[in-house]
């Protein structure tokens, strides 16, 4: 194969890897866990929505004035859920301003809980694995996509956010929550897809 036939090759096998590419953004995703589709999300949609989260995450850990190491950051068609614990309402305000001066942010859910007494470090490992214990019970339900569940813990408090299908799956995955050894109280941050 000489030179020339090479580059045509390599030129045809770019067009149909882009072809392909921007025909896959116009699709419906099929990444749920339950084989069925999410409504109205495209591939494109789920690739704005990991910018949009990155950015928002890259604003926050660049902002002096808060502790990013605190929030989980979620995005579903722009809307972009903030999650997790702080030590104060400045905090908590400041963070939802940061996040709403990113670009493609349509809007926030700030579902940021305030912290009650300073953690130690006996804490911080009993809530490292309170929430071990509350991901893997959730994982074992299969009435539960738990892979659109976040939790974190704060010494026996746990949130869970995220964005999930329906209300069952809310209430349930607060009972699995609330039942598992060393939980006190379960804070439902958790939203609807739309």
């Amino acid at each position: 194969m000489d030179q020339r036939t090479g580059l045509l090759i390599w030129r045809a096998a770019s067009v149909i890897a882009l072809s392909a590419v921007l025909y896959g953004c116009n699709k419906p995703s099929t990444t749920t866990t339950t084989g069925v589709p999410p409504a109205n999300i495209t591939v494109g949609t789920e690739i704005d929505d990991s910018v949009i989260t990155t950015r928002v995450k890259s604003a926050l850990l660049a902002d002096a004035d808060i502790k990013s190491f605190d929030f989980k950051v979620e995005t579903r068609k722009g809307e972009v859920l903030l999650s997790g614990f702080v030590d104060s309402q400045v905090q908590l305000d400041r963070a939802s301003a940061v996040a709403r001066a990113v670009p493609g942010v349509k809007n926030i859910l700030n579902n940021v809980s305030l912290k009650g007494q300073p953690a130690s470090v006996g804490n911080k490992v009993d809530a490292g694995i309170i929430t071990t214990k509350v991901k893997s019970a959730l994982l074992g339900d299969p009435k539960i996509n738990s892979l659109d569940i976040t939790v974190v813990t704060r010494q026996d408090e746990v949130q869970l956010s995220g964005f999930v299908d329906n209300q069952a799956q809310i209430d349930r995955a607060v009972e699995v929550a609330s039942g598992v050894d060393g939980v006190r109280k379960v804070s439902n941050q958790m939203s609807l897809k739309k």
